[in-house]
């Protein structure tokens, strides 16, 4: 019998780079455009030459961007803490897993179908997501939370509304809103690839220039996207957001557009055909394969793609976390290279992707990049805000070796931690850019709407939910075995 070694940090790394190499051999990664510096040519004069075409259209764009993040993160924060209250519960948690496991194109996809492209039909596909990943988070915080004060109160006290609001609630409050501040940032690159499906944020306006290789214009929206991230942290604190949230209300208030006889229609579309339609049993046989068939080709590239971005993303995390380093660059230096960082992490992969496949062509190539360079500045970010909190080298060295005998044993399990962190998070975006034409899980549940296929969308999107709960489950257990922490250790 073959005995496994046992799981240390360097067995974890050393398995998640040899899967990474095995898919990378596995994986469609031709170069299929004959000359991408034409096209690359072309998108470096549009970034030097911005045009704004219709300033009202633009404008509108950009509200309605930041309309949809503002009320869907506050619905979400409102109904999350609410969950978050009975977390000990299982079927809440089960209930807000399956609520973040399926991605937020999938659940527009899905309510279009009802109630059109409407902002209805945004609000609830970014809400819902959002709202079982903040329960989550907040659930976690409330458990986890310093049991000293619960214990200096008697039994009797430890009880009641005044208990939680003046015990329990002061504890968790700042991380609560440190963490729905961040997840404001993300929504907005959520709002933005709504867009790519139709919705008229930001997306649709960019994926329409893009598309006519009219860059002057498209890097004029992307420059207002990564404006509207940074300047979040100018006016995003109490009172700001209650009066960005009011204003998006009265500018951009959620409608829908539906009808009870469509949504009846919809739903009896979803049950399996098999059952809806009365089918004999060949026939039900040849439907049952063609599901199986789409369902574990997506699954395999899925996992394919996605294990080359979790290796390309630990190591473009760590060559790029100096980039934040106080403790690599001086002042200056440091600011500039952080906020590339920001710049890179505040555009989606999905706008990256599309990008990537305008100027290389279709293969599973622009994905890799453009997943790796999102995932990998969020981590280098923090890294980097991570080295700051250690004490210097004891003795005067260089840059290179500080880096490597200083800085990274001590940040090394914090990496691993946010690394498998974000595997659950590539699994489910990996399955998302399928709708682009990469034959992950995607692809046929697109191509399954296009169809009005819609109950082979509904199964297959299940699929990519357990995919995605199935790799944050390994996750979660890898880091409790590990013992990992996202807390630098000075030691």
């Amino acid at each position: 019998m073959i005995r496994l070694p046992p799981l240390t940090t360097r067995t974890v790394s050393l398995w998640l780079a040899l899967t990474a190499m095995v898919a990378w051999l596995l994986a469609d990664t031709d170069l299929a455009s004959p000359n991408p510096w034409r096209e690359l040519t072309a998108m470096g004069r549009g970034l030097l030459m911005p045009t704004v075409a219709d300033w009202g259209q633009w404008l509108s764009a950009i509200g309605m961007t930041l309309a949809f993040a503002l009320q869907a993160i506050a619905l979400a924060a409102l109904v999350g803490f609410v969950l978050a209250l009975v977390w000990h519960r299982r079927w809440v948690r089960w209930l807000a897993a399956l609520a973040r496991s399926v991605h937020e194109v999938f659940w527009a996809l899905l309510f279009i179908q009802v109630l059109g492209l409407s902002t209805g039909a945004g609000l609830l596909a970014l809400f819902l997501p959002y709202a079982g990943t903040l329960a989550k988070i907040y659930g976690e915080q409330l458990q986890e939370s310093d049991p000293r004060p619960v214990q200096a109160l008697t039994l009797s006290t430890r009880a009641g509304l005044s208990y939680f609001l003046y015990c329990r609630l002061p504890l968790v409050w700042a991380g609560f809103g440190h963490y729905t501040r961040y997840r404001l940032e993300c929504a907005l690159r959520s709002s933005v690839v709504l867009g790519f499906i139709g919705l008229p944020t930001l997306g649709y306006f960019l994926e329409t220039a893009l598309r006519e290789g009219d860059y002057a214009s498209a890097s004029a929206l992307l420059y207002a996207l990564i404006a509207l991230v940074f300047s979040l942290k100018l006016w995003l604190n109490r009172w700001g957001f209650v009066l960005a949230l009011s204003l998006s209300l009265w500018w951009f208030p959620p409608a829908v557009h539906w009808q009870p006889g469509l949504l009846a229609q919809f739903a009896q579309d979803l049950i399996p055909a098999p059952l809806r339609l009365d089918l004999n049993a060949e026939q039900a046989m040849a439907w049952l394969k063609a599901l199986l068939t789409q369902a574990l080709d997506g699954s395999w590239h899925t996992l394919v793609l996605a294990q080359v971005v979790v290796a390309a993303t630990g190591l473009l995390a760590l060559l790029a976390m100096p980039l934040n380093s106080p403790q690599m660059l001086p002042g200056w230096a440091r600011w500039a290279g952080d906020g590339l960082l920001i710049v890179v992490r505040s555009l989606p992969e999905y706008l990256l992707n599309f990008i990537g496949l305008i100027c290389l062509g279709p293969s599973m190539l622009p994905a890799m990049i453009a997943m790796s360079l999102h995932n990998g500045a969020i981590i280098a970010h923090l890294l980097g805000q991570h080295s700051g909190e250690l004490p210097e080298a004891a003795m005067h060295s260089g840059a290179t070796d500080r880096f490597f005998y200083h800085l990274l044993p001590r940040l090394y399990r914090q990496f691993l931690a946010y690394l498998l962190y974000r595997w659950e998070i590539i699994v489910r975006e990996t399955a998302m850019l399928g709708v682009l034409g990469i034959p992950t899980l995607g692809f046929y549940i697109d191509s399954a709407f296009e169809r009005l296929a819609f109950d082979v969308a509904l199964l297959l999107i299940l699929v990519s939910s357990l995919m995605t709960l199935g790799a944050d489950s390994l996750s979660r257990w890898l880091r409790s075995h590990l013992a990992l922490k996202t807390t630098p250790e000075s030691e």
